[in-house]
Formats: structure tokens, sequence, C-alpha cells
């Protein structure tokens, strides 16, 4: 059935390490903002395999120079981030009782979360041109599956925002925050460096 093979099908795009799952395990664990950011990552999710659905994959293929400067603009957004997770790591001597969320707004949060999910053409390319494609083999289908990789998308964040408190015990410890924050950091320049790659502003040695 179109619907549960688009849910299956989203879930091995969206259930991966990367940047905007690494951001949203962050602040669940923080409880910081966790309805707002599961709310944004879910709707871009959604407005871009519709997108996708409807045929709009077809002109991001056609727009590589576009795919080359957003690749640019997201690397420097994530190599910044990345820098900004390991000063912290680095700085961090309290666990999460002692941690609160001054100094960070719900309108700094909504940017934050609107640019590591948006400067990644990866997310184009993945919603609105793959799932894209493959719903076009279901022909009168097509919606049943776009709705099906909508509702994993709402699974999926909803469930790693408010899950990811869980894991809040283990992060009353300073050491926890510290590892997380390196492996955050490492992650973000990870793919920035492929984001790099993909704009093809240099190869690799």
């Amino acid at each position: 059935m179109p619907y549960f093979t688009g849910m299956a099908t989203g879930a091995s795009l969206i259930i991966a390490i990367g940047a905007q799952n690494a951001f949203v395990l962050s602040q669940g664990i923080h409880k910081q903002y966790r309805f707002t950011v599961a709310l944004i990552c879910f709707l871009c999710d959604a407005l871009l395999i519709a997108a996708g659905v409807a045929g709009m994959g077809t002109l991001i293929e056609q727009s590589p120079r576009l795919l080359k400067w957003i690749s640019l603009g997201g690397a420097l957004f994530l190599f910044i981030y990345g820098v900004k997770s390991l000063i912290s790591a680095f700085q961090t001597k309290e666990g999460l009782e002692q941690q609160t969320s001054e100094g960070t707004t719900k309108a700094q949060i909504v940017l934050t979360t609107l640019a590591i999910t948006l400067l990644n053409p990866h997310v184009y390319l993945d919603t609105v041109v793959l799932l894209g494609a493959l719903s076009a083999t279901f022909e009168e289908g097509r919606a049943l599956f776009g709705a099906g990789a909508i509702t994993m998308s709402f699974i999926w964040f909803f469930t790693l925002s408010y899950g990811s408190a869980l894991l809040a015990p283990l992060f009353k410890k300073a050491r926890t925050w510290r590892i997380l924050n390196t492996a955050i950091a490492l992650t973000m320049w990870s793919i920035a460096y492929k984001l790099v790659l993909y704009a093809g502003f240099f190869t690799p040695v």
C-alpha cells in the first residue's frame, strides 16, 4: 500500500544521525521549546514532501547553482554551530539540574531550527527530489505515499523531541554534556565538510 511504503521510505531518510536530529535531541534533553522545535521540523518536512509529490523535484534538479550556494551557506552555519558546541563542551561545569534556558529566546530557537533544517540541500534532495520521484511510481496513489512520509516525519520528530527527555538522568553530570556537545560539534563539522564537497568548492585530497 502506498501509504505504508511512504512511511517506511520516510523513516529510512529521516531516522539518521544528522545536524537536525542532533539539535532536536539536544533541545529535548534540555526540555527547551520542545514542541516548537519538533513542530518546525515537521512542518518544513511536510511542505517539502508535498512539494515533491506535486512535482517540484524536477525544478530542484535543474537548479545546480542554487543548491551550490545553499550548500555553502549551510556549511558555514554548521561550522559556526559546531564551534559553539565545542566551546560549550569545554566550558560546561554543571549538570542538567543547574543549567537553565536563560539567554536563549524562543525567536533564537526558531531561527536556529529553520537554519539547520533549510540550509542543507540534502533535505531538498531527500524530500522533494527522491520522495517526489518515488511517489510518481504509484500514479494515483502518490498522494497516499506522500501522506505516509509526512506521517512518519510527525511521529519521528515529536518522539525524538519528547522521548529524549528520558535521557535527562544521564545528563545530571557535566561530563555527559561535554561528550554530547563534542559529538554534536563533530557531527556538524562532518556534514559541513560534505556540503562543501557537494558544492564542488574543493576536492578531497
